[in-house]
């Protein structure tokens, strides 16, 4: 499955953006998806899952209250929602689709090419 993630772009803090991924012809249903972050020199860390049927979602605290992780699956994508943008948010994000739906870079099994979002102060 190879995933496409799109949307990155420079804003400045405090500003929304929302990222997307899509699988081009492929369907996504039948895997729980995630978005993960990785900064320059730092490990790449969970940002945000959602399970298959989109019905329960879980956030690492840092972006809690201020991110939020949808799908459609009727048009086999996923979002990332990015509110409140914070200096500390620039990273490149990936998103990933797998067998589980939690925190570890393990429980997924296909990874995206990654979008860069860089927020100004």
């Amino acid at each position: 499955v190879q995933l496409q993630a799109s949307g990155g772009g420079l804003v400045q803090t405090g500003d929304s953006l929302r990222l997307s991924c899509a699988a081009p012809g492929r369907t996504l249903t039948s895997y729980a998806m995630g978005w993960f972050r990785q900064a320059p020199g730092m490990e790449r860390e969970f940002v945000g899952s959602i399970d298959w049927g989109g019905i329960s979602t879980y956030y690492a605290n840092s972006v809690r209250g201020r991110f939020h992780v949808s799908r459609d699956n009727a048009k086999n994508t996923l979002y990332l929602q990015m509110d409140g943008l914070k200096p500390e948010d620039t990273a490149v994000y990936f998103c990933a689709a797998g067998h589980g739906w939690g925190a570890s870079p393990t429980e997924y099994d296909y990874w995206g090419q990654g979008t860069q979002v860089t927020v100004s102060s």
